[in-house]
């Protein structure tokens, strides 16, 4: 991403709705919109391998394994507006586990991207079983979206619930279950 040229952009966008960019408190807004926007988009430019940097480990259990409320941002793809939620992660082992911080990054990896939250949703899981090879996972994601709330039909208490289910998540209703209630 180029911020130079991306701040041209800004510039434009703010002076089409009759700002006058001279103003001191939009002086460097310009230069400050693109850096923003460059961290907002990062995940573009990260990969899973180096989100995950070989943080798999060896482990006898098989137990599930459930890390919940991980905050997560991204951006609408429709509106370029951000929603903003919580992630609940399960999983179960079949000889390795992900390093617990490795989780969230991966769920940061793709929010920072233009998105929809289906499809956040079920890039996590994918990743998550891709990289351990569990025998299940299971990724609910909730979030405000500003898009519905800020324009739109503006409904300020709406709240979008997304899920993934692979594997015995999906193939065994009670492992579903126990993974529900283990995140409420």
């Amino acid at each position: 991403m180029n911020i130079k040229n991306n701040s041209e952009l800004f510039a434009q966008i703010i002076q089409s709705t009759g700002e006058d960019l001279s103003r001191p408190g939009l002086k460097d807004t310009p230069q400050r919109a693109a850096k923003a926007y460059q961290f907002l988009t990062s995940g573009y430019h990260m990969s899973v391998e180096e989100v995950i940097n070989d943080a798999l480990f060896p482990s006898d259990s098989n137990d599930m394994i459930v890390v919940k409320n991980i905050e997560l941002f991204s951006m609408c793809e429709h509106h370029m507006l951000p929603f903003i939620g919580h992630a609940h992660v399960g999983y179960i082992p079949t000889g390795t586990v992900l390093g617990l911080s490795k989780v969230a990054r991966i769920i940061d990896m793709y929010a920072r991207r233009l998105q929809i939250q289906e499809q956040l949703t079920k890039q996590v899981a994918e990743t998550i079983q891709e990289a351990t090879n569990a025998a299940g996972v299971g990724v609910i994601i909730e979030a405000k979206h500003l898009c519905m709330m800020m324009r739109g039909v503006e409904k300020q208490n709406s709240l979008m619930k997304t899920s993934a289910m692979l594997g015995c998540f999906r193939a065994n209703p009670s492992t579903r279950s126990e993974f529900l209630s283990l995140i409420q």
